[in-house]
């Protein structure tokens, strides 16, 4: 790939949570690069940069003038990246418009190109317009987000500045990043993203934005002929499972597992210490933890979230579990702090919307994370077979 200079400054990922940082990083992974989430915004990031660095910027739990703020500060830091990326939610979760405006002005990138469809997800964008499996997302479940609740589909809406563009015109936008303009992307199929990203010279002159469909598509292109094979953890003894996503897709997959394997589980309350002895008490091979099914409000839910961390930091710490299985990418970020870690050393994504990898600091442990609405009713199972088992990540029970 083309860059402005020689001097080349790594990769960088700018999430507004935790998940999207693992979905924007993984495909870089498996293309041979050496990928790292970080959970905060290190000083001189761009130092010494090599590889992926995908920043979890927890924007998502902000109001919308502070996560523009902190997405604007994040991109300064950044600037200097050889492909700078940043994530928004193929549902258009969060405050999207907000934050890709502001990370265009951090930048200082010519133009942006923003295309959100993932269709391994059944994610697509259509006349501008975004989908879920057919159904504008405004009209989705995810119209239903008790935090995030999706109100417009039309990216045109969002970005009423924005040229359209469809993969058939994918020849016009080298002349439109040379204009400096605000471009979205339409597609539904990977190849359509292929396209996109071929018929950009320049990689570093654009603000990237998307989900991992788009992240994979510019691995593809980027892609290392060798890269550092992953290096697997050990079979887990005893995993738990942390369940805070309330996302129906979340709770089919949850009731799933406690029909197919010994698993046993209690629900959290804003009070963690039943919880922790409830836990302490159980036999199985598999422990649960999850928060009520009912959606919340957003301070039920935070405060559920920090039990659930308490939860989990009582019983790692009594060594009671090694290895963990997280739903929810604001439920990850809540739960990971209090363990002293910093990140997390990337080895794979096993499935869409899931990575593996090990926990950055005194706890190193294993640690699959999934997105709360990707997956079949099986996947939690697969997932704790994956973690115990150590099988290759496309093997399945």
């Amino acid at each position: 790939m083309t860059f402005r200079d020689d001097v080349r400054r790594g990769i960088a990922i700018l999430a507004d949570d935790l998940t999207s940082a693992g979905d924007g990083a993984a495909p870089f992974r498996q293309a041979g690069y050496d990928a790292r989430i970080l959970l905060t915004t290190p000083a001189g990031a761009m130092r010494h940069a090599v590889g992926v660095s995908a920043v979890d910027l927890g924007t998502r739990l902000l109001d919308e003038e502070a996560a523009a703020s902190r997405t604007w500060r994040a991109a300064r830091l950044f600037a200097g990246s050889e492909l700078l990326f940043k994530t928004v939610d193929s549902t258009l979760r969060g405050h999207v418009a907000a934050e890709v405006r502001a990370a265009w002005a951090g930048s200082r990138r010519r133009a942006v190109v923003i295309a959100p469809a993932f269709p391994a997800e059944g994610r697509a964008t259509v006349e501008g317009v975004q989908y879920v499996r057919g159904v504008p997302v405004h009209e989705s479940d995810y119209a239903r987000d008790p935090v995030h609740p999706v109100r417009c589909s039309d990216l045109a809406v969002l970005f009423p500045e924005a040229v359209p563009v469809q993969p058939v015109r994918a020849a016009e936008l080298p002349d439109l990043i040379g204009n400096g303009d605000l471009i979205v992307y339409s597609a539904a199929e990977d190849g359509d993203l292929d396209r996109l990203v071929a018929a950009v010279p320049r990689l570093d002159e654009v603000l990237w934005v998307g989900s991992p469909g788009l992240a994979a598509a510019l691995a593809r292109r980027c892609a290392r002929p060798t890269g550092s094979a992953a290096l697997l953890p050990a079979p887990a003894r005893r995993p738990l499972i942390v369940v805070g996503s309330t996302n129906p897709a979340t709770r089919r997959q949850l009731a799933k597992l406690r029909t197919s394997v010994d698993v046993q589980g209690v629900t959290v309350t804003v009070d963690p210490t039943p919880a922790v002895q409830m836990l302490r008490r159980l036999t199985a091979p598999i422990v649960a933890l999850q928060t009520p099914d009912e959606r919340h409000t957003p301070q039920t839910a935070q405060a559920l979230a920090c039990s659930q961390a308490a939860v989990v930091k009582a019983l790692t710490e009594d060594r009671l579990v090694d290895a963990l299985v997280i739903t929810g990418g604001e439920t990850a970020t809540t739960v990971l702090q209090p363990l002293g870690a910093s990140g997390i050393d990337l080895l794979d994504e096993p499935e869409p919307g899931v990575v593996r990898g090990s926990l950055i600091g005194r706890l190193p442990l294993p640690v699959l994370i999934k997105a709360g609405g990707f997956g079949d009713d099986a996947l939690l199972l697969r997932l704790c077979h994956l973690i115990r088992h150590r099988l290759d990540s496309g093997a399945h029970p």
